[in-house]
């Protein structure tokens, strides 16, 4: 018997968590070790990435977060996870392959929404005629995929005065100026205010809206532009829903500069800037000094 592959840890996560009402992901992935594959050779289960990660407990945490693709768990708190409703009846039911998972429902959405987003679009690569430089490239892309999608995830459960304080956070790691922070009441829209350069000579109004599923509106990016009055005429909006059509169009036609950034593009500038992520593994590819042998 050899180490379960990712999916091959869908029912044991299932199972685990259907008599929780709710483990920090750590137990979980431990729980699920200890019940299901105590039984290994000490080798396997000590069995290590070329990064020093161990490889059961990761393809446990690989198989949390593709059954919260298809919604068959919920994050409900930070770094916590339950089983939803959808997910006991996969219990009852006693067996979930993966091909049962790609052709749920929602996970075939959840697909469908990350192949749309063009610049994370990746040519699917197949094992038997990719390379390998093909199938390192498509693996970091399905990692970073799934790390914006949880990032996402996290922004739009933390405190709504939290993410306001992510935001300038962000902006400040892009290379503006001090930043400061609004009262919590009173403040006519601004949520914060950011120096365009170092020396505070331009100012830029920030507006952050915390949205789960709700659009911002074109009365949102209204009245954030009277909220600016005559200090500036640059801001930045940023939710992590997205905006609707006529919201688009006002930031778009406004005597002043307004920019827009939605979820998706949140989490990208976060992910490039290192707000919120951290780096977990380091990966060398070596190939041949081919100048080193000219002398030969």
């Amino acid at each position: 018997m050899g180490l379960p592959k990712y999916h091959e840890t869908f029912m044991p996560i299932l199972e685990v968590l259907n008599t929780e009402e709710s483990l920090h992901y750590r137990d979980l992935t431990i729980r699920v070790r200890d019940k299901y594959y105590s039984d290994l050779p000490q080798d396997l289960l000590d069995k290590k990435t070329s990064t020093g990660a161990n490889i059961l407990l990761d393809r446990i945490g690989w198989g949390k977060s593709y059954l919260k693709m298809g919604k068959f768990v919920d994050y409900p708190k930070r770094g916590m996870v339950q089983i939803t409703k959808k997910g006991k009846l996969i219990v009852k039911s006693g067996k979930f392959t993966l091909e049962d998972l790609k052709n749920d429902p929602d996970f075939t959405a959840h697909r469908e929404a990350q192949k749309s987003k063009k610049e994370n679009e990746v040519e699917e690569v197949s094992t038997e005629n990719a390379s390998p430089q093909d199938l390192i490239d498509s693996g970091f892309s399905t990692i970073e995929t799934q790390v914006k999608t949880e990032l996402l995830d996290k922004l739009r459960s933390v405190d709504p005065y939290y993410f306001e304080k992510v935001i300038l956070i962000l902006l400040k790691k892009m290379g503006y100026g001090d930043f400061m922070e609004t009262s919590k009441s009173g403040d006519g829209g601004i949520d914060g205010i950011i120096n365009e350069d170092k020396l505070g000579l331009e100012k830029i109004y920030i507006q952050a809206k915390r949205y789960n599923e709700n659009k911002v509106r074109e009365k949102d990016i209204r009245n954030f532009i009277g909220a600016m009055s005559g200090d500036t005429n640059k801001g930045v909006f940023v939710t992590t829903s997205s905006f609707d059509d006529s919201a688009i169009v006002k930031a778009h036609e406004a005597h002043h500069t307004i920019i827009l950034i939605d979820g998706d593009k949140l989490v990208d500038l976060m992910h490039q800037y290192g707000v919120g992520v951290q780096v977990s593994n380091v990966y060398e590819v070596k190939e041949v000094d081919e100048d080193f042998f000219e002398g030969n």
